[in-house]
């Protein structure tokens, strides 16, 4: 089963993930609650998944979403 990674404002999707890129997404990430499931994700926190082990296309995935902005409000999900 894959994860989709969409833009929370408008659920334009960004890309697919990995099981494994999804664990590090969430263990990285505050949390709301347990079944939080979307994020703020800036350039530092990009920054972070990347020394953290986050394969090098979610990191390109999640720079060229926030690109030209402060940071973007991502949600996943499983298809």
């Amino acid at each position: 089963m894959s994860v989709r990674i969409s833009e929370k404002e408008t659920g334009r999707s960004i890309g697919e993930i990995s099981d494994h890129d999804l664990e590090i997404l969430i263990g990285h990430m505050e949390e709301e609650s347990s079944r939080d499931q979307d994020y703020f994700v800036e350039t530092t926190a990009i920054d972070a998944l990347e020394r953290l082990g986050a394969s090098a296309a979610f990191v390109a995935m999640l720079r060229g979403a926030a690109a030209n902005s402060d940071g973007i409000d991502i949600v996943w999900s499983r298809r």
